[in-house]
């Protein structure tokens, strides 16, 4: 494989987004193995990290409104001519739509990287040589959208070794115990209200377990009202956003995941790595992260009913819960970073001829 220049190109970059988590981390582990790696967004929470592991950071407008595609690739034009990349790795649809027309004025290969799949304009994203799917169901979600099948690839997300933490968290927040915890952007595709009504069912039965809710977002308000009419309202605590949330999975009993759609969540490689006992829903990707049950009990979605009942289970029984902590964090090389990279560099090798000769007709 012959070291490419490759850009990643995002509109922003702010702290708790995967899609800018998963950018920053193969962009880091990519000029590790040598290769010229440049970073383009607008505001970037990650700037320090870029730059002590060699990937240079270019700053673009944080574009919004009707027309903030031509914004976009009116500011990214000028650095493709001056870069003259072999590849782009667009993230999400408006930059990967950008990438597209600056593409047809300069020549280079085209990636676009499916991080949402239930955004109703990710069909777009079939304007890049290649579309990654970051798990099989998202592949089949988008060629049932219209994405030609000889388009997509299968690259799973994978978080360990990656290049914005340390190995292992540095503060680890004391939990009471029995504890569950969570952690989740709060809107509604997470499941929160679900999980927050299965709790209460466990609380019930076990008056001592409580609830951890790490995270921030649109619907927190709403969470704690809710949470705040149990009679389990006490033991349910949110701890708002962590930049490291590694640092309450290594102390909690369970790991919780109640969405109702996620197309490959990067915290469950997070609660495999700190070797939590998962019980997460079975929609999206989410079954093949947690190997179809082997490295985490599966429960159907929107049923709180189901949620408690494997919760409650896993509490009052340890040594299953020790089992399924154990197996969650045996062989983990599939979420790695380095994993992750070379599944990426292997989809980049792909296209590389026409990202210096000429584009396809990636709209076909």
């Amino acid at each position: 494989m012959a070291d490419m220049k490759i850009v990643h190109y995002l509109n922003h970059a702010h702290t708790a987004n995967g899609h800018v988590a998963v950018a920053v981390d193969l962009a880091c582990e990519q000029a590790r193995t040598g290769h010229d790696v440049h970073f383009v967004s607008g505001r970037c929470d990650f700037r320090p990290v870029l730059a002590s592991h060699g990937v240079t950071f270019h700053e673009v407008r944080e574009a919004e409104g009707a027309f903030r595609v031509l914004q976009m690739a009116q500011d990214l034009h000028p650095i493709v001519r001056r870069l003259r990349p072999d590849v782009i790795n667009a993230h999400m649809v408006a930059a990967a739509l950008a990438a597209k027309l600056v593409q047809i004025l300069s020549p280079f290969g085209l990636v676009t990287t499916i991080h949402n799949a239930f955004d109703r304009q990710s069909s777009l994203m079939r304007v890049g040589d290649r579309a990654i799917a970051v798990s099989e169901a998202v592949r089949l979600q988008m060629m049932s959208r219209g994405i030609p099948e000889r388009k997509l690839r299968v690259v799973r997300n994978g978080t360990i070794g990656g290049g914005r933490r340390s190995h292992y968290p540095t503060d680890i927040v004391k939990l009471e115990h029995p504890a569950v915890a969570t952690v989740a952007g709060l809107h509604d595709r997470k499941g929160i209200s679900d999980l927050i009504l299965a709790f209460e069912k466990v609380f019930q039965n076990r008056s001592d377990a409580h609830l951890y809710i790490v995270g921030e977002g649109p619907r927190r308000d709403a969470y704690e009202s809710l949470a705040a009419r149990q009679k389990s309202a006490a033991h349910i605590h949110f701890t708002g956003h962590l930049d490291d949330p590694r640092s309450v999975l290594a102390s909690t009993d369970i790991f919780a995941l109640a969405s109702l759609q996620d197309p490959f969540p990067l915290v469950l490689g997070e609660a495999r790595q700190m070797g939590c006992a998962i019980v997460a829903t079975r929609v999206d990707g989410i079954p093949e992260a947690l190997w179809h049950g082997a490295k985490g009990m599966l429960v159907p979605p929107a049923d709180p009913d189901s949620l408690a009942a494997a919760l409650l289970d896993l509490i009052d029984d340890e040594p299953k819960r020790h089992a399924l902590a154990a197996a969650a964090a045996a062989d983990t090389d599939d979420i790695t970073v380095e994993r992750m990279n070379r599944d990426t560099m292997d989809v980049y090798d792909e296209i590389l001829p026409r990202g210096r000769l000429a584009t396809s007709s990636a709209m076909s």
